[in-house]
């Protein structure tokens, strides 16, 4: 039997409908590839996906014990995320932890969402610089002030804040009133001309454009380098994303803000050449730069002097680009937030009247300002309920021991952020709740606790610009209650957020302006 079989197996033979069923089955080309092809594409494919798994295995340990996702989406990471950031996004991954990560583009990011954590990053400048946002020092120069670490940076922030003396701000304020009137008047004439309600958040811009550019540079930069950099600051706002598309190349965000930043820093430059030739010939300063210029020349004078045009034209361009995207985003919540509760708007407007005496073409002074209290308080309280910075980016530039249980790896983007510190309940009873009065008590808890108001930041790299920044918005707002009624019309993304750099309303703010008819 067994030899019988054995025959029968040794003539066994495939049936002819099944081998022609083979011939014509087709076999993928890398199976059948000749034997190098084959080991290429092998060894491709084993390189790739070993990368793929170093790349997790490098996240799960440089995150560690932090809440976050276990695995990151390769390569992109949260990019999805980034690309249209929400408040609500944020805000779960502040609330996830007071230390938290996520990765985009394996760029490793640790978020601090509590005061004490922030502060520590904002005060810790032998361990993070600031680094704004990944693409800021492409867009505003590697070379920029602001991106100064230690002394060089303690003893160019000594000069600055000459800027921002209480001098200064004199003569700055006639500047700021001035255009802010001719505003307030061609806003007025439009909703004459279409009574319909209209977003405010370009024309504030255009009005902070404006109000900068002649503060800054006054008579020194012509009318049509005021409308180039005006027209085109836009795209250099809205590439300050917190993480872009990280190459700067011809059609992306970040390659469009570049060649914005180079005709804008032209213009500056040229600008902060002619302060220098007016000063020299015994003009009185009528703007910052004439201001600096000037001031360098006083025998009490210390500090450097041999600054080039090209810096001060950085130094304006940085100082553009916080007037440009915080304060318009911190005005357009002024005017929304008097609109949105009339009783605020109405001791808002009883301070003014009481301040102006019946003369409301007076212009603002100083003086003028030290007596609005109330006012005062309602925009430190405006810009604490929706900050226009919720968080400032910084790169670790050695292993950052934060907390005692982890150490942020060098080369890390650790952000502080500033929402939580502003909404402690602890602090800020009712934290959501517009409040001007909570600064009116000097015994209250918000002024006992000023480490959380971060509106401005804390540490070596504090706004400078801040007394400049809360006196525009109050002075536009001092000027608007007295010379107009104004009404916000609610849509249903008006207490919804756009972030683009700084808050936004997602409408715009609609609104509707006529003249003020005084008693």
């Amino acid at each position: 039997m067994a030899s019988a079989l054995r025959d029968r197996s040794s003539s066994a033979v495939v049936p002819s409908i099944t081998a022609d069923v083979l011939d014509h089955i087709s076999i993928p080309a890398f199976l059948s590839a000749p034997a190098g092809t084959a080991t290429w594409l092998y060894t491709t494919l084993a390189i790739v996906f070993g990368l793929l798994a170093l790349e997790q295995s490098v996240y799960r340990y440089k995150k560690r014990h932090l809440p976050g996702d276990n695995w990151t989406i390769p390569i992109i990471g949260k990019f999805a995320d980034s690309v249209k950031p929400t408040m609500e996004g944020y805000l779960r991954q502040w609330n996830s932890g007071a230390l938290s990560a996520l990765s985009v583009f394996n760029i490793f990011i640790v978020m601090a969402s509590s005061n004490e954590y922030s502060r520590k990053i904002l005060n810790s400048p032998t361990h993070a610089e600031p680094c704004l946002v990944y693409s800021a020092k492409q867009i505003l120069r590697p070379d920029n002030w602001v991106f100064l670490t230690g002394k060089v940076h303690v003893e160019y922030r000594r000069v600055l804040n000459g800027l921002f003396t209480r001098k200064a701000l004199g003569i700055y304020v006639g500047i700021q009133d001035q255009i802010t009137r001719k505003y307030l008047k061609q806003w007025l004439a439009d909703a004459a001309a279409d009574p319909s309600p209209k977003p405010i958040m370009m024309t504030c811009r255009d009005l902070n454009m404006e109000t900068s550019l002649r503060v800054f540079c006054g008579e020194h930069i012509n009318d049509a380098a005021a409308r180039e950099i005006g027209e085109k600051y836009w795209s250099i706002t809205v590439a300050l994303e917190l993480v872009n598309f990280p190459l700067a190349l011809p059609g992306t965000k970040v390659y469009r803000a570049i060649q914005c930043r180079k005709a804008a820093l032209k213009h500056l430059e040229n600008a902060a050449a002619l302060s220098k030739k007016a000063m020299a010939a015994g003009k009185e300063p009528e703007c910052m730069l004439g201001h600096w210029v000037r001031s360098m020349e006083e025998p009490t004078y210390k500090g450097r002097k041999d600054f080039s045009d090209l810096e001060m034209a950085m130094v304006v361009f940085s100082f553009l680009f916080a007037s440009q995207d915080a304060m318009s985003s911190g005005l357009i919540y002024g005017f929304q937030h008097l609109t949105d509760h009339p009783e605020i708007l109405a001791k808002v407007r009883a301070e003014q009247d009481r301040v102006r005496a019946g003369d409301y073409e007076r212009p603002v002074t100083l003086e003028m300002l030290d007596a609005m209290p109330y006012l005062r308080a309602f925009v430190r309280e405006s810009l604490r309920v929706k900050p226009p910075v919720t968080m400032v980016p910084y790169k670790t530039l050695k292993a950052f021991p934060i907390s005692d249980d982890y150490t942020v790896p060098v080369g890390s983007m650790v952000i502080p952020s500033f929402y939580n510190s502003l909404h402690d309940p602890e602090v800020f009873p009712q934290p959501d709740t517009l409040e001007p009065e909570r600064w009116l008590d000097p015994e209250g808890s918000a002024n006992q606790n000023p480490k959380n108001y971060l509106v401005f930041g804390s540490g070596p790299h504090k706004c400078i610009g801040l007394e400049y920044a809360m006196m525009n918005m109050a002075l536009v707002l001092a000027d608007a209650v007295a010379l107009m009624d104004f009404e916000h019309v609610r849509t249903e993304q008006s207490d919804k957020v756009q972030i683009i750099a700084t808050l936004f309303p997602q409408d715009g703010c609609l609104m509707k302006f006529s003249p003020r008819v005084h008693a």
